[in-house]
Protein backbone atom coordinates (compact mmCIF):
# COMPACT_ATOMS: atom_id res chain seq x y z
CA UNK A 1 0.00 0.00 0.00
CA UNK A 2 1.03 3.19 -1.00
CA UNK A 3 2.54 5.20 1.78
CA UNK A 4 4.29 9.01 2.55
CA UNK A 5 7.23 8.66 3.94
CA UNK A 6 8.58 12.23 4.26
CA UNK A 7 7.75 15.44 3.32
CA UNK A 8 9.61 18.97 2.78
CA UNK A 9 8.14 22.48 1.69
CA UNK A 10 10.31 25.22 0.14
CA UNK A 11 8.60 28.31 0.16
CA UNK A 12 9.91 32.15 -1.00
CA UNK A 13 10.49 34.58 2.01
CA UNK A 14 9.84 37.25 -0.04
CA UNK A 15 6.52 38.02 0.17
CA UNK A 16 4.20 40.00 -2.53
CA UNK A 17 0.86 41.57 -1.58
CA UNK A 18 -1.86 40.81 -4.31
CA UNK A 19 -2.31 44.97 -4.86
CA UNK A 20 1.49 44.82 -6.18
CA UNK A 21 0.25 42.55 -9.22
CA UNK A 22 -2.70 44.81 -10.33
CA UNK A 23 -0.17 47.17 -12.49
CA UNK A 24 2.18 44.14 -14.06
CA UNK A 25 -1.15 41.69 -14.63
CA UNK A 26 -3.44 44.76 -15.56
CA UNK A 27 -5.95 43.95 -13.17
CA UNK A 28 -8.58 46.40 -12.32
CA UNK A 29 -9.47 47.70 -8.54
CA UNK A 30 -12.12 45.60 -8.63
CA UNK A 31 -11.03 42.32 -9.89
CA UNK A 32 -8.20 43.26 -6.77
CA UNK A 33 -10.94 43.85 -4.26
CA UNK A 34 -12.49 40.18 -5.38
CA UNK A 35 -9.14 38.44 -4.99
CA UNK A 36 -8.49 39.93 -1.89
CA UNK A 37 -11.96 40.44 0.02
CA UNK A 38 -14.38 37.49 -2.12
CA UNK A 39 -11.73 35.09 -2.59
CA UNK A 40 -9.38 36.03 0.83
CA UNK A 41 -6.32 35.99 -1.37
CA UNK A 42 -3.91 38.76 0.06
CA UNK A 43 -0.41 37.85 -0.65
CA UNK A 44 1.49 35.21 -2.82
CA UNK A 45 5.33 34.03 -2.67
CA UNK A 46 7.98 35.25 -4.98
CA UNK A 47 11.46 35.47 -5.82
CA UNK A 48 12.67 36.21 -9.06
CA UNK A 49 16.50 35.27 -8.28
CA UNK A 50 15.46 31.69 -7.65
CA UNK A 51 15.59 29.20 -10.63
CA UNK A 52 13.09 26.37 -10.68
CA UNK A 53 15.80 23.94 -10.08
CA UNK A 54 16.60 26.23 -7.29
CA UNK A 55 13.12 25.79 -6.02
CA UNK A 56 13.10 22.11 -6.29
CA UNK A 57 16.68 21.50 -5.06
CA UNK A 58 15.69 23.48 -1.53
CA UNK A 59 12.49 21.14 -1.40
CA UNK A 60 14.84 18.08 -1.62
CA UNK A 61 16.86 19.84 1.21
CA UNK A 62 14.36 19.38 3.39
CA UNK A 63 14.62 15.12 2.99
CA UNK A 64 17.07 15.04 5.94
CA UNK A 65 17.23 11.24 5.56
CA UNK A 66 17.13 11.55 1.35
CA UNK A 67 21.19 11.49 1.72
CA UNK A 68 21.11 8.20 3.03
CA UNK A 69 18.20 6.47 1.01
CA UNK A 70 19.16 7.57 -2.28
CA UNK A 71 20.42 4.41 -3.16
CA UNK A 72 16.78 3.18 -2.40
CA UNK A 73 15.20 5.60 -4.67
CA UNK A 74 14.15 4.25 -8.22
CA UNK A 75 11.60 6.70 -9.41
CA UNK A 76 11.68 10.25 -9.51
CA UNK A 77 8.69 11.95 -10.53
CA UNK A 78 8.01 15.59 -11.30
CA UNK A 79 4.37 16.91 -11.22
CA UNK A 80 3.54 19.97 -12.47
CA UNK A 81 0.41 22.15 -13.81
CA UNK A 82 2.28 23.80 -17.34
CA UNK A 83 3.69 21.12 -19.71
CA UNK A 84 6.64 23.73 -20.75
CA UNK A 85 8.44 25.39 -17.17
CA UNK A 86 11.56 26.37 -19.00
CA UNK A 87 13.34 26.96 -22.30
CA UNK A 88 15.03 24.03 -24.49
CA UNK A 89 17.62 22.50 -23.72
CA UNK A 90 16.80 23.26 -19.93
CA UNK A 91 15.88 20.18 -18.14
CA UNK A 92 15.11 21.19 -13.99
CA UNK A 93 14.37 17.43 -13.42
CA UNK A 94 17.84 16.28 -14.71
CA UNK A 95 19.63 18.75 -12.66
CA UNK A 96 18.05 18.22 -9.92
CA UNK A 97 18.82 14.24 -10.07
CA UNK A 98 22.71 14.96 -11.22
CA UNK A 99 22.84 17.41 -8.21
CA UNK A 100 21.27 14.82 -6.01
CA UNK A 101 22.82 11.75 -6.87
CA UNK A 102 20.11 10.36 -8.19
CA UNK A 103 21.18 9.53 -12.20
CA UNK A 104 20.36 5.99 -11.34
CA UNK A 105 17.14 6.37 -10.70
CA UNK A 106 14.44 6.43 -13.86
CA UNK A 107 13.07 10.31 -13.99
CA UNK A 108 9.86 11.93 -15.90
CA UNK A 109 7.76 14.27 -15.62
CA UNK A 110 3.95 13.94 -15.36
CA UNK A 111 1.84 17.42 -16.59
CA UNK A 112 -1.49 16.43 -18.28
CA UNK A 113 -3.30 16.92 -15.42
CA UNK A 114 -2.60 20.64 -14.41
CA UNK A 115 -2.60 21.47 -11.43
CA UNK A 116 -3.92 17.89 -10.07
CA UNK A 117 -1.03 15.97 -11.80
CA UNK A 118 0.52 15.98 -8.00
CA UNK A 119 -1.88 13.19 -6.95
CA UNK A 120 -1.26 11.69 -10.22
CA UNK A 121 2.11 11.76 -9.72
CA UNK A 122 1.86 9.79 -6.26
CA UNK A 123 -0.78 7.47 -7.74
CA UNK A 124 1.85 6.56 -10.61
CA UNK A 125 4.63 6.00 -7.91
CA UNK A 126 2.75 3.82 -5.69
CA UNK A 127 1.46 1.77 -8.95
CA UNK A 128 5.51 1.30 -10.05
CA UNK A 129 6.87 1.03 -6.47
CA UNK A 130 4.06 -2.17 -6.00
CA UNK A 131 6.08 -4.37 -9.10
CA UNK A 132 9.56 -3.24 -8.11
CA UNK A 133 11.80 -5.58 -6.68
CA UNK A 134 13.87 -4.62 -3.14
CA UNK A 135 16.99 -3.51 -3.93
CA UNK A 136 19.95 -4.46 -2.37
CA UNK A 137 19.89 -1.41 0.39
CA UNK A 138 16.16 -2.32 1.19
CA UNK A 139 12.53 -1.56 -0.09
CA UNK A 140 12.12 0.73 -3.37
CA UNK A 141 11.33 4.48 -2.69
CA UNK A 142 10.27 6.84 -5.18
CA UNK A 143 10.79 10.88 -4.80
CA UNK A 144 8.10 12.84 -6.08
CA UNK A 145 8.58 16.70 -6.64
CA UNK A 146 6.31 19.58 -7.34
CA UNK A 147 7.01 22.58 -7.81
CA UNK A 148 7.46 26.00 -10.32
CA UNK A 149 7.75 29.58 -11.22
CA UNK A 150 5.08 32.15 -11.95
CA UNK A 151 7.16 32.91 -15.15
CA UNK A 152 4.37 33.72 -17.66
CA UNK A 153 1.27 35.87 -17.43
CA UNK A 154 -0.94 32.46 -17.11
CA UNK A 155 1.21 30.99 -14.68
CA UNK A 156 0.53 34.12 -12.79
CA UNK A 157 -2.71 34.26 -12.01
CA UNK A 158 -6.56 32.75 -12.91
CA UNK A 159 -9.00 35.58 -13.95
CA UNK A 160 -11.28 35.83 -11.25
CA UNK A 161 -10.13 32.94 -9.39
CA UNK A 162 -6.86 32.84 -8.31
CA UNK A 163 -3.34 33.98 -7.94
CA UNK A 164 -0.18 31.71 -8.23
CA UNK A 165 2.69 31.45 -5.70
CA UNK A 166 6.31 30.26 -6.55
CA UNK A 167 7.22 27.01 -4.44
CA UNK A 168 8.26 23.38 -4.65
CA UNK A 169 7.89 20.36 -2.43
CA UNK A 170 9.51 16.67 -2.30
CA UNK A 171 7.72 13.46 -1.01
CA UNK A 172 8.78 10.49 -0.23
CA UNK A 173 7.51 7.04 -1.22
CA UNK A 174 7.40 3.85 -0.21
CA UNK A 175 5.20 0.75 -1.17
CA UNK A 176 5.20 -0.23 2.56
CA UNK A 177 4.92 2.47 5.10
CA UNK A 178 3.21 2.61 8.18
CA UNK A 179 2.12 6.21 8.30
CA UNK A 180 0.29 8.59 5.88
CA UNK A 181 -1.25 5.11 3.86
CA UNK A 182 -3.31 5.85 0.89
CA UNK A 183 -6.52 3.55 1.03
CA UNK A 184 -8.22 5.74 -2.45
CA UNK A 185 -7.64 7.61 -5.40
CA UNK A 186 -10.63 9.11 -7.49
CA UNK A 187 -10.19 11.09 -10.81
CA UNK A 188 -12.40 12.35 -13.19
CA UNK A 189 -11.21 13.88 -16.51
CA UNK A 190 -13.53 15.99 -18.07
CA UNK A 191 -11.93 16.99 -21.77
CA UNK A 192 -15.15 19.11 -22.49
CA UNK A 193 -13.86 21.89 -20.08
CA UNK A 194 -11.12 22.82 -22.88
CA UNK A 195 -11.14 26.42 -21.47
CA UNK A 196 -7.50 27.07 -22.89
CA UNK A 197 -9.35 25.81 -26.25
CA UNK A 198 -12.13 28.66 -26.23
CA UNK A 199 -14.82 26.80 -24.01
CA UNK A 200 -16.53 28.72 -21.76
CA UNK A 201 -15.41 29.37 -18.75
CA UNK A 202 -18.87 30.52 -16.94
CA UNK A 203 -20.12 26.80 -18.24
CA UNK A 204 -16.71 25.31 -16.32
CA UNK A 205 -17.11 27.07 -12.99
CA UNK A 206 -20.92 25.64 -13.02
CA UNK A 207 -19.95 22.18 -12.94
CA UNK A 208 -16.86 22.47 -10.89
CA UNK A 209 -18.00 22.25 -7.55
CA UNK A 210 -20.69 19.30 -8.12
CA UNK A 211 -17.57 17.33 -10.50
CA UNK A 212 -15.41 17.76 -7.13
CA UNK A 213 -18.02 16.34 -4.62
CA UNK A 214 -19.09 13.74 -6.92
CA UNK A 215 -14.76 12.82 -7.04
CA UNK A 216 -15.03 13.16 -3.21
CA UNK A 217 -17.80 11.09 -2.47
CA UNK A 218 -16.12 8.06 -4.97
CA UNK A 219 -12.68 8.29 -3.29
CA UNK A 220 -14.45 8.14 0.30
CA UNK A 221 -16.26 4.92 -0.64
CA UNK A 222 -13.49 3.30 -2.02
CA UNK A 223 -11.94 3.82 1.28
CA UNK A 224 -15.05 2.51 3.11
CA UNK A 225 -15.05 6.03 4.84
CA UNK A 226 -18.09 8.49 5.61
CA UNK A 227 -17.49 12.05 5.21
CA UNK A 228 -18.73 12.74 8.74
CA UNK A 229 -15.09 10.14 9.71
CA UNK A 230 -12.29 12.62 8.14
CA UNK A 231 -10.29 13.97 10.60
CA UNK A 232 -9.17 16.85 7.77
CA UNK A 233 -9.43 18.24 4.15
CA UNK A 234 -6.56 19.23 2.57
CA UNK A 235 -7.44 20.98 -0.29
CA UNK A 236 -5.74 22.62 -3.23
CA UNK A 237 -5.53 26.55 -2.41
CA UNK A 238 -7.49 28.10 -5.06
CA UNK A 239 -9.46 30.67 -3.21
CA UNK A 240 -11.62 31.10 0.06
CA UNK A 241 -15.30 31.03 -1.70
CA UNK A 242 -14.62 27.59 -3.56
CA UNK A 243 -14.41 25.60 -0.53
CA UNK A 244 -16.77 27.79 1.35
CA UNK A 245 -19.64 27.00 -0.95
CA UNK A 246 -18.45 23.43 -1.69
CA UNK A 247 -18.67 22.51 1.82
CA UNK A 248 -22.35 23.70 1.89
CA UNK A 249 -23.14 21.40 -1.18
CA UNK A 250 -22.04 18.25 0.51
CA UNK A 251 -22.33 18.90 4.25
CA UNK A 252 -19.13 19.18 5.26
CA UNK A 253 -18.16 21.70 7.87
CA UNK A 254 -15.93 24.52 7.42
CA UNK A 255 -13.18 24.05 10.31
CA UNK A 256 -12.52 20.29 9.11
CA UNK A 257 -10.45 22.35 5.77
CA UNK A 258 -7.32 23.45 6.38
CA UNK A 259 -7.85 27.00 4.62
CA UNK A 260 -5.33 28.95 6.51
CA UNK A 261 -2.65 28.73 3.19
CA UNK A 262 -4.75 30.46 0.78
CA UNK A 263 -4.67 33.80 2.60
CA UNK A 264 -0.94 33.19 2.97
CA UNK A 265 0.40 31.38 0.07
CA UNK A 266 -2.33 31.26 -2.68
CA UNK A 267 -2.31 28.70 -4.91
CA UNK A 268 0.95 26.99 -5.17
CA UNK A 269 0.64 24.88 -8.44
CA UNK A 270 0.75 21.41 -7.51
CA UNK A 271 2.30 21.64 -4.45
CA UNK A 272 -0.89 22.80 -2.29
CA UNK A 273 -1.25 19.04 -0.96
CA UNK A 274 2.18 19.34 0.54
CA UNK A 275 2.33 22.65 1.77
CA UNK A 276 -0.88 21.70 3.47
CA UNK A 277 0.18 18.57 5.00
CA UNK A 278 3.47 19.96 6.42
CA UNK A 279 1.37 22.14 8.11
CA UNK A 280 -1.23 19.53 9.39
CA UNK A 281 1.60 18.04 10.87
CA UNK A 282 3.01 21.08 12.53
CA UNK A 283 -0.04 22.09 14.19
CA UNK A 284 -0.40 18.08 15.34
CA UNK A 285 -4.16 17.89 13.73
CA UNK A 286 -3.69 14.15 12.59
CA UNK A 287 -3.39 12.03 14.97
CA UNK A 288 -2.47 7.83 14.08
CA UNK A 289 -5.72 6.37 12.59
CA UNK A 290 -7.20 9.23 11.79
CA UNK A 291 -8.11 9.62 7.97
CA UNK A 292 -8.12 12.62 5.86
CA UNK A 293 -8.44 13.26 2.17
CA UNK A 294 -6.67 15.56 -0.10
CA UNK A 295 -8.53 17.38 -3.38
CA UNK A 296 -7.36 19.12 -6.37
CA UNK A 297 -8.65 20.27 -9.41
CA UNK A 298 -6.62 21.12 -12.71
CA UNK A 299 -7.82 23.22 -15.45
CA UNK A 300 -6.12 23.94 -19.28
CA UNK A 301 -6.92 21.47 -22.11
CA UNK A 302 -9.96 19.91 -20.22
CA UNK A 303 -10.20 19.75 -16.20
CA UNK A 304 -9.19 17.02 -13.56
CA UNK A 305 -10.92 16.83 -10.41
CA UNK A 306 -9.24 14.42 -8.49
CA UNK A 307 -9.24 13.33 -4.56
CA UNK A 308 -7.41 10.60 -2.29
CA UNK A 309 -7.82 9.72 1.34
CA UNK A 310 -5.19 8.85 3.43
CA UNK A 311 -5.17 7.16 6.88
CA UNK A 312 -2.24 8.83 9.12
Amino acid sequence: MTAIDAVSVFLPQRRVPVESLAAPLGLTDMQVRLFRRFHGLTEVRRDPELSLTDLLLRAADGLTALHTLRRRVRFVVYGRAFPVVTPYPVNPLYEVCRTLGLGHALAFTLTQQSCASALAAIDVSGRLLASEPDTPDGPPLALVLTGEKAFTRDAQFIPETSVFSEGASACLLSAGGGRDRLLAYACHQRGEFDVAGGESPARFQRAYRPALAEVIGRALDRAGTALSELRLVLPHNVNLMTWKRLCRLIGLPLDRVLLDNVTETGHVFCADAFVNYRTARQRDLLRPGDRYLVAAVGAGDGATFAAMVFEH
